[in-house]
């Protein structure tokens, strides 16, 4: 049987379903409308090379995985090794709906198989200098998370210790939460309430520093342009205009406003069958 397979195998066109995790990785190698090899393997690029090296020298390799935690870093590396990558979003992935077992090991089958048939979306991978400028993006949101879960702990903090009497009402500023600072407190809430205030003011400098540096990003000659004509809309300024250019990248891989606006979540839906007719 493995003389056989490998005799299928020989320089012949293979497709490599490949389920990842932190630690391991699943491969079901497909030839010719069969599985031919599984595997499983630490989760190391040198590994899955010397693999593909040594057990399929002469083929044309063909790898998909599913778009998930870690990113396309592994797509970059199989493509800077000439070996043809497929990322698919994990919601596209086809499989029978009375399928009530999930296995990495039956995930990678399900990989491998649908790739040999070409039935699979794959993802748009940006390239790693966008992947890497869009990041500042990201962390941005992040720390605004960041600073409003700290901005809700001092609000929780005050209303729990009945220290609101005399604060402003409503929404504060920046400004109204360090004056907090002025309250006449017993030590340990004073001690408690300075770590909240200190932490904010770690964050909105954090946030401070990566505005600017989004701010550089505009000037930035391949995103120049895509900003400008973002900013002549009416409603955008130039944060908003800078974001979108990260995420969208190259407007032509949009074939229509349709696909722009299904892309950024803008489009209605339907699910309806006989009398029941749901839209969102």
């Amino acid at each position: 049987m493995k003389k056989m397979q490998e005799y299928i195998v020989k320089s012949n066109r293979i497709f490599i379903g490949l389920e990842d995790s932190k630690k391991t990785w699943k491969l079901c190698v497909h030839c010719d409308r069969m599985i031919v090899h599984e595997a499983s393997m630490p989760a190391k690029y040198e590994v899955l090379r010397t693999y593909l090296n040594n057990k399929y020298p002469d083929c044309d390799i063909s790898v998909m995985y599913e778009a998930g935690f870690q990113g396309f870093w592994l797509h970059d590396l199989l493509e800077s090794d000439n070996i043809n990558c497929i990322v698919t979003p994990a919601n596209k992935v086809t499989q029978a709906k009375d399928n009530r077992v999930k296995t990495d090991k039956r995930d990678a089958r399900r990989l491998a198989k649908n790739l040999e048939n070409g039935d699979y979306v794959s993802c748009h991978v940006p390239d790693r200098e966008r992947r890497e400028d869009r990041q500042i993006s990201r962390s941005l949101n992040q720390i605004q998370k960041d600073i409003t879960a700290t901005k809700n702990r001092i609000r929780r903090f005050l209303d729990y210790h009945g220290l609101n009497e005399g604060l402003k009402a409503g929404a504060w500023t920046d400004k109204d939460y360090r004056q907090l600072e002025n309250l006449a407190l017993s030590h340990s809430l004073r001690v408690s309430l300075h770590v909240h205030l200190r932490i904010l003011d770690e964050l909105l400098t954090v946030k401070k520093e990566l505005m600017a540096e989004l701010r550089a990003l505009c000037e930035k000659e391949r995103y120049k342009v895509g900003v400008l004509s973002k900013k002549s809309t009416p409603g955008i300024g130039w944060m908003t205009a800078i974001r979108l250019t990260l995420e969208w990248g190259d407007m032509k891989r949009f074939p229509s406003g349709k696909h722009l606006a299904s892309f950024a979540g803008l489009t209605s839906r339907e699910y309806s069958t006989g009398e029941t007719i749901r839209r969102g």
